[in-house]
């Protein structure tokens, strides 16, 4: 089954994207909430085919596989993330336990990771980590196409390595790994910019706090609030007379301390060698307080309209600190699956959906279910995915069924055949039949499955 055929997004996440509710008159507390959906098993084949490329190309560089909690303590996300972000202070899902702990569903994976990692001693003693992570996360904001309250992240971290040649690196992954998906290169764009660090981003900082004071005038109400909490988020405002203003405003590149100048150089020249084009984009400050020095992203020209990021990151150096920890750097990436199967679907991307039945088992009455309930089953212990009838339907009928679900062969089990010993095996490509002895089904199908 491809992509653009018989199912697409929309029909399976109808409610993202302004379409008529397809439950019908379905009772209210039946429905999922608001801002979710049902991963239905079309989608849900797509997902775990993304996870299964991500393993296979995240371990040719090493890395590993780690699942956190979905909730943690709250702090985590409110020291870790900042809590003058959109995040912490808008869209979190807290609540209290019955012991009185304020716990908060994961909004990002990052900061799950990093206390993981100092809770376990990952990165004790110049060990480093290198962990990839897949599941949901969760984030209270309005549904629109390809975001979602709850929604489905994969993502890589690296903690204790600070060498340019890890931000390269990582950058790659994320390259490489929308194009093993089926993306082209020609269809993305990746931006880079440098934040800086502790040594050189304060004074940048009150330096756009006092251009977004004195330009107060100009921008939304948003951005003259940042100005006294977040000023670099400003940046992200997507009204676009905020965005011509901040256009004018003093760029970080332009006040890194040496040190971050030099390690973005070198950053940069590592993704030439690579020949990986990228674009510098001094405005790209991503939306979480731990990021330093590196960030990217990577945007796509079609599929998503304004919001175009399918995935992005970049370091956090400072994170572990954060926690009590000892100063330990990282960086990585987290790439949102409903937006990268959006572009996925623009870029006519197709993913072969298997046969819910290579094989599937008919009976012509009752009097032989049995017979073929066991039939199926020496099928199945073989190896070979097999379906079989349990709703009593005509012979008829089940051979359309077995059209349905992509069977090549059907083996039907009847009286007249087994008081011979055998069954029929009907090939559905040729429409050839024959009969077949008991005791040779499961060879005669491996071969006629090649």
């Amino acid at each position: 089954m491809l992509f653009g055929g018989a199912w697409s997004f929309s029909a399976c996440y109808p409610k993202l994207i302004g379409r008529t509710d397809t439950t019908g008159k379905v009772p209210m507390n039946a429905r999922a909430p608001k801002g979710t959906a049902d991963m239905l098993p079309d989608v849900a084949r797509v997902w775990e085919h993304m996870q299964r490329t991500a393993q296979t190309l995240f371990a040719r560089y090493g890395y590993e596989p780690i699942y956190t909690p979905v909730f943690e303590h709250t702090e985590v996300f409110t020291r870790g993330i900042g809590e003058a972000t959109d995040i912490v202070s808008k869209e979190m899902y807290t609540f209290e336990d019955k012991g009185g702990r304020s716990l908060t569903l994961r909004p990002e994976g990052t900061a799950s990771i990093v206390r993981s990692a100092l809770e376990h001693n990952l990165t004790s003693n110049g060990q480093f980590a290198k962990v990839y992570y897949a599941g949901p996360m969760f984030r209270y904001e309005r549904p629109q196409k390809g975001r979602m309250r709850q929604f489905w992240q994969i993502g890589l971290e690296a903690i204790g390595m600070a060498e340019p040649s890890v931000d390269a690196e990582v950058i790659m992954v994320l390259m490489r790994y929308f194009e093993e998906l089926g993306i082209p290169r020609a269809n993305m764009r990746l931006l880079i910019n440098s934040m800086g660090d502790q040594a050189c981003r304060p004074a940048y900082r009150d330096k756009v706090a006092a251009f977004i004071r004195e330009h107060g005038e100009e921008l939304c109400e948003e951005c003259n609030r940042r100005a006294e909490t977040n000023p670099l988020r400003a940046f992200d405002c997507k009204n676009p007379a905020c965005a011509a203003v901040m256009a004018e405003a003093p760029l970080l590149r332009d006040e890194l301390c040496d040190a971050c100048a030099a390690h973005y150089a070198a950053v940069k020249e590592l993704l030439d060698d690579l020949g990986l084009a990228y674009e510098e984009d001094p405005s790209l400050v991503r939306g979480l307080d731990y990021y330093t020095r590196t960030v990217f992203e990577v945007q796509v020209d079609a599929g998503l309209g304004s919001q175009n990021a399918i995935g992005g990151g970049g370091r956090y150096d400072r994170l572990m600190e954060e926690y009590g920890g000892p100063a330990t750097p990282g960086l990585g990436f987290a790439l949102g699956f409903e937006r990268t199967f959006l572009a996925m679907q623009a870029a006519g991307v197709g993913v072969l959906g298997h046969a819910l039945a290579e094989v599937y088992v008919a009976r012509v009455d009752d009097s032989v279910g049995a017979v073929a309930f066991a039939v199926a089953q020496e099928l199945r212990d073989a190896g070979i995915a097999v379906e079989l009838d349990h709703q009593g339907r005509s012979l008829k009928s089940q051979f359309k069924q077995a059209d349905r679900l992509g069977a090549r062969a059907v083996v039907v089990v009847g009286p007249d055949e087994l008081a011979a010993g055998a069954v029929t095996l009907r090939n559905m490509v040729t429409k050839d039949e024959t009969h077949v002895p008991l005791g040779e089904i499961a060879g005669r199908i491996r071969t006629l499955l090649g």
